[in-house]
């Protein structure tokens, strides 16, 4: 990808966003992803060199590093959830960098319990408004939305089945 010149004349990115680290390290995964999956992952040993030349904030770089290194680990996963809401839609029918988005943001759904789902999903709706299509946030935002409702009722069937477990437990002890 061609790294836009900024105004000073560096090549290295700047985040809109008053310099949020975390938005920039979603922008910079984000973009890595999508050179990781055009290459076919060949060049994942160039993380640490794309990094250096797009990030000058150091509290973004690790961050970035680990998204990526995260969503591409457990890709074929990622693509499975996805897969598994887009009906109607074969995966390979969705523009590569909505995919890309896609796999990022149910990462940190699936990863990052740290961040509100609510801003990993802002977060990768802004990323589908900067990077592609006038369609695509209300896409990406139907999309993840559904990813998060059935996450969350997995968690709490699994929450009510724990319960009863306990539950059967003080009775066997009574």
């Amino acid at each position: 990808m061609k790294r836009p010149i900024n105004s000073s004349g560096s090549s290295k990115q700047h985040h809109s966003r008053s310099g949020d680290p975390r938005s920039l390290a979603r922008r910079l995964a984000l973009q890595f992803i999508y050179q990781l999956t055009v290459q076919r992952g060949e060049n994942l040993d160039q993380i640490d060199s794309f990094l250096e030349e797009n990030c000058e904030n150091s509290q973004a770089s690790e961050p970035a590093k680990q998204l990526i290194l995260g969503s591409w680990r457990k890709i074929n996963e990622l693509d499975q959830l996805i897969q598994a809401v887009s009906s109607n839609w074969d995966l390979s029918r969705i523009s590569l960098v909505d995919r890309c988005d896609l796999r990022l943001a149910v990462y940190q759904l699936q990863a990052c319990p740290e961040v509100p789902p609510r801003v990993v999903i802002n977060e990768a709706v802004e990323l589908a408004k900067e990077f592609s299509t006038a369609q695509a946030p209300a896409f990406v935002n139907g999309i993840l939305d559904t990813i998060w409702q059935k996450m969350k009722q997995q968690s709490d069937d699994r929450g009510a089945v724990d319960e009863k477990s306990d539950i059967d437990e003080k009775k066997d002890s009574l």
